[in-house]
């Protein structure tokens, strides 16, 4: 434990921020489990969808851009908040809309603000971790996780009422604004060394190699990460012939194996280093989608799924927390730029594999983020060493 903070303040900063990233993970399953009832509102077909959910990742990676800035100007205590309330707020957006420019323009402002989020919770992450002085950041992730779940089972619930979609929407707005005004206080501030550090005049820090290599590994980790999002019950369906239902169980081993394992995996990350943990978890994913791209039956399939979400779940938190490290005092900067390129992966993973099958299978198409499971274990001992060395 950092001397310069209590345990009582440490802990309670942990608190605080997983709080806001289940904030994060519900606020956007919320949105998600509404999509059928918005497009169905606004009478946006499915090519138009995916053009909006592209405007939404891409007005996110602004988002994350302006997030890293703030976080290095100020502290990541504001732009958490701001985060979240922009969500909070924004999740009335898609509710409110009755047509494509009005649904856009409310992706637009939740894409901005979840942007803003994902950095500075991160940040914060960061420090929370570096006070404990071991690796922490893996669980954070796990409670975005559970966070989601939360809002597939409120949502369900609020569905099956048949309460209108602008009252749920005030309700889950409201519920996440509150418990993030409630929990802000407990957020660690910025050192007082590092923010006589920060005075005088701020200055873009440059590029270097190593946040370079950080976001391609993150790039190539969170584009398999996405292909298992929205590939992973099209492959048990339209390849192995599984029902609807049983197709889901795709998703649901791939995610349950992700949430716990983020659970455990600081624990061996603190053990083994997050060199030789990365090194040795995405050769597990390659693995684990290997053997369901090979896959003979539905059970085999499954089992491949769960262990690609094991391999998976731990590694892109070691490439933030290294990325964080790197300068403290640009900590918001370098951490918004592995995390943005680890956003295009998780969308461009989708969509290159949907090209990639009009020349081969599907099965055929998932050795792309084989091969990226196996290039991540190759190269992530180069900047995850540095990052142990350094850090």
């Amino acid at each position: 434990m950092h001397p310069a903070v209590t345990h009582h303040a440490a802990s309670l900063a942990r608190i605080a921020t997983t709080v806001y990233f289940v904030i994060n993970g519900f606020a956007l399953g919320i949105w998600v489990v509404h999509i059928p009832e918005i497009q169905e509102r606004t009478g946006v077909d499915k090519p138009m969808l995916g053009n909006l959910l592209l405007l939404f990742g891409g007005v996110a990676l602004i988002g994350m851009q302006v997030g890293g800035r703030l976080v290095d100007r100020s502290g990541s205590r504001f732009p958490v908040l701001l985060g979240a309330a922009g969500i909070s707020i924004g999740l009335l957006g898609p509710a409110l809309a009755d047509n494509v420019l009005t649904l856009a323009a409310a992706l637009a402002v939740l894409g901005f603000f979840n942007g803003v989020i994902d950095v500075s919770q991160n940040a914060q992450a960061v420090e929370v971790e570096r006070v404990y002085g071991r690796p922490i950041l893996s669980a954070f992730h796990a409670f975005f996780s559970l966070g989601g779940l939360l809002a597939a089972v409120l949502g369900g619930a609020l569905i099956a009422s048949s309460l209108d979609i602008r009252a749920t929407m005030a309700i889950a707005g409201l519920l996440s604004l509150t418990v993030a005004l409630a929990a802000r206080p407990s957020l660690l501030r910025r050192p007082p060394r590092l923010a006589a550090a920060m005075a005088g005049p701020k200055v873009r820090p440059p590029w270097n190699a190593r946040v370079l290599l950080l976001g391609l590994l993150a790039f190539a980790l969170m584009l398999s990460e996405g292909v298992a999002y929205d590939w992973s019950t099209v492959h048990l369906h339209d390849s192995l012939g599984a029902s609807k239902a049983t197709a889901a169980w795709a998703f649901g081993a791939f995610s349950a194996a992700m949430t716990i394992v983020r659970l455990l995996a600081d624990r061996l990350v603190e053990r083994v280093g997050s060199a030789t943990y990365v090194q040795a978890a995405a050769m597990v994913g390659a693995v684990g989608l290997a053997t369901a791209a090979l896959a003979p039956t539905i059970w085999v399939a499954l089992v491949g799924w769960t262990i690609f979400g094991i391999g998976l779940a731990g590694c892109v938190p070691q490439f933030f927390s290294a990325a964080g490290n790197i300068d403290p005092r640009n900590a918001g900067t370098y951490l918004a730029r592995a995390a943005g390129f680890g956003y295009v992966g998780l969308l461009a993973g989708p969509a290159t594999i949907g090209i990639l099958t009009r020349w081969v299978s599907l099965p055929t198409a998932f050795w792309l983020p084989v091969a990226g499971c196996l290039a991540a274990a190759l190269l992530a001992p180069k900047a995850l060493h540095r990052a142990e060395t350094s850090g």
